[in-house]
């Protein structure tokens, strides 16, 4: 028996709009959006909040942690100069000194772990500091002066800024066997730095170990 196959003449009219849709369903594109793969610099580790570029001096009360203090042969003394007030500090100082001068003069002793950035960094920062310019390392060895303590040989550098408000920074550092590098600085206005200098010097001079 052979099945006859009909189409309603009402249904004639659909079919075509029917396969009409089904083709547009079919060309129609869907779109992602994908993220883009980070690379470049951006991308990579940076230091942590509130760590500050290798050499420089984290302020007292920041995010960073103060590295744990020298105590015993690790760390360093010196003989107080007549006058002066020694009092413990937070941060990055080991220890605040102050002169009896009148006027804007701090003395401060700090110390970090290993080199912390190098002779030729942390004295560029120093001059940075009182809007002084970078040094060479030939200009570096000029500046230098060499201190002989018990403790070992200091490096001392005595800037002071230029224009009409000058700022006088007296700065050493010395670093100990057990890999610690010691900054003793006295900064100011010239006239206070002035009368302090001496007293700071021998300070300098004094320093040792046991």
């Amino acid at each position: 028996m052979r099945l006859r196959t009909t189409f309603s003449p009402v249904l004639l009219p659909v079919i075509p709009m029917v396969l009409l849709t089904l083709g547009c369903q079919q060309d129609k594109v869907t779109s992602y959006r994908v993220p883009k793969e980070a690379t470049g610099p951006a991308d990579m580790p940076s230091a942590p909040t509130g760590m500050p570029p290798p050499g420089m001096d984290a302020p007292s009360g920041g995010d960073m942690p103060a590295p744990p203090k020298p105590t015993g042969q690790g760390a360093l003394k010196w003989t107080l100069p007549k006058g002066w007030v020694e009092n413990e500090a937070g941060g990055m100082r080991f220890a605040t000194l102050k002169p009896p001068f009148p006027g804007k003069v701090d003395a401060s002793i700090v110390v970090l772990p290993g080199t912390a950035g190098g002779e030729l960094s942390n004295v560029n920062r120093w001059r940075g500091q009182i809007g002084l310019g970078p040094l060479d390392e030939q200009a570096l060895n000029a500046a230098r002066k060499s201190i002989k303590s018990k403790a070992g040989t200091i490096s001392v550098f005595d800037f002071t800024s230029e224009g009409q408000t000058k700022t006088r920074m007296v700065a050493g550092l010395i670093s100990t066997s057990d890999g610690n590098t010691w900054f003793l600085k006295l900064v100011g206005d010239t006239e206070p730095v002035g009368k302090a200098e001496p007293d700071f010097m021998r300070l300098i001079g004094s320093i040792h170990l046991d």
